[in-house]
Protein backbone atom coordinates (compact mmCIF):
# COMPACT_ATOMS: atom_id res chain seq x y z
CA UNK A 1 0.00 0.00 0.00
CA UNK A 2 2.84 2.38 0.81
CA UNK A 3 4.72 1.69 -2.40
CA UNK A 4 1.76 2.05 -4.74
CA UNK A 5 0.44 5.32 -3.36
CA UNK A 6 -1.98 6.73 -0.89
CA UNK A 7 -5.68 6.17 -1.12
CA UNK A 8 -7.70 9.36 -1.58
CA UNK A 9 -10.71 10.04 0.59
CA UNK A 10 -14.08 9.86 -1.09
CA UNK A 11 -15.93 13.13 -1.50
CA UNK A 12 -19.66 13.47 -1.22
CA UNK A 13 -21.32 15.84 -3.64
CA UNK A 14 -24.98 16.53 -3.11
CA UNK A 15 -26.97 17.67 -6.12
CA UNK A 16 -30.63 18.31 -5.35
CA UNK A 17 -33.14 17.19 -7.92
CA UNK A 18 -35.58 20.14 -7.84
CA UNK A 19 -33.37 23.13 -7.14
CA UNK A 20 -31.78 25.50 -9.60
CA UNK A 21 -29.09 27.80 -8.34
CA UNK A 22 -27.75 30.53 -10.62
CA UNK A 23 -25.02 31.90 -8.32
CA UNK A 24 -21.39 30.94 -7.87
CA UNK A 25 -20.60 27.49 -6.53
CA UNK A 26 -22.96 25.19 -4.75
CA UNK A 27 -24.97 26.43 -1.78
CA UNK A 28 -24.63 22.92 -0.34
CA UNK A 29 -20.83 22.80 -0.33
CA UNK A 30 -19.27 22.25 3.06
CA UNK A 31 -16.30 24.46 3.80
CA UNK A 32 -14.84 26.20 6.81
CA UNK A 33 -15.64 29.84 7.30
CA UNK A 34 -12.03 31.08 7.21
CA UNK A 35 -10.49 28.73 4.62
CA UNK A 36 -10.26 31.49 2.04
CA UNK A 37 -8.01 33.55 4.33
CA UNK A 38 -5.62 30.76 5.37
CA UNK A 39 -2.43 30.03 3.50
CA UNK A 40 -1.89 26.59 5.05
CA UNK A 41 -5.20 25.18 3.78
CA UNK A 42 -5.21 23.71 0.34
CA UNK A 43 -3.23 21.17 -1.58
CA UNK A 44 -1.38 18.62 0.52
CA UNK A 45 2.29 19.28 -0.30
CA UNK A 46 3.89 17.02 2.31
CA UNK A 47 5.39 17.85 5.67
CA UNK A 48 8.20 20.02 4.27
CA UNK A 49 5.75 22.12 2.27
CA UNK A 50 3.45 22.48 5.27
CA UNK A 51 6.30 23.73 7.45
CA UNK A 52 7.43 26.11 4.72
CA UNK A 53 3.97 27.66 4.28
CA UNK A 54 3.41 27.84 8.06
CA UNK A 55 6.79 29.56 8.55
CA UNK A 56 6.05 32.05 5.75
CA UNK A 57 2.64 32.77 7.27
CA UNK A 58 4.21 33.32 10.70
CA UNK A 59 6.83 35.71 9.32
CA UNK A 60 4.26 37.58 7.24
CA UNK A 61 1.70 38.19 9.97
CA UNK A 62 3.93 38.64 13.01
CA UNK A 63 2.94 41.40 15.39
CA UNK A 64 5.51 42.87 17.77
CA UNK A 65 2.98 43.75 20.49
CA UNK A 66 1.57 40.24 20.48
CA UNK A 67 5.03 38.69 20.72
CA UNK A 68 6.01 40.92 23.66
CA UNK A 69 2.74 40.18 25.45
CA UNK A 70 3.26 36.45 24.94
CA UNK A 71 6.81 36.63 26.30
CA UNK A 72 5.61 38.59 29.35
CA UNK A 73 2.88 36.03 30.08
CA UNK A 74 5.33 33.15 29.75
CA UNK A 75 7.83 34.89 32.09
CA UNK A 76 5.14 35.52 34.71
CA UNK A 77 3.96 31.90 34.54
CA UNK A 78 7.53 30.63 34.91
CA UNK A 79 8.08 32.84 37.97
CA UNK A 80 4.80 31.64 39.50
CA UNK A 81 5.86 28.04 38.88
CA UNK A 82 9.26 28.65 40.47
CA UNK A 83 7.54 30.24 43.48
CA UNK A 84 5.17 27.27 43.84
CA UNK A 85 8.00 24.72 43.82
CA UNK A 86 9.93 26.93 46.27
CA UNK A 87 12.93 27.45 44.01
CA UNK A 88 15.72 29.51 45.53
CA UNK A 89 16.40 32.48 43.22
CA UNK A 90 19.40 33.62 45.29
CA UNK A 91 21.72 31.39 43.24
CA UNK A 92 21.53 33.98 40.44
CA UNK A 93 22.83 36.79 42.66
CA UNK A 94 26.39 37.19 43.97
Amino acid sequence: MGLIGRRKNKKYSYKPRHFEYDGEGSPFSIGHKFDQYRTTVGENTGIKGKFRTAWADLRQSSDRKTNLRLLAIIAILVLIFLFIIDFDLSIFYA
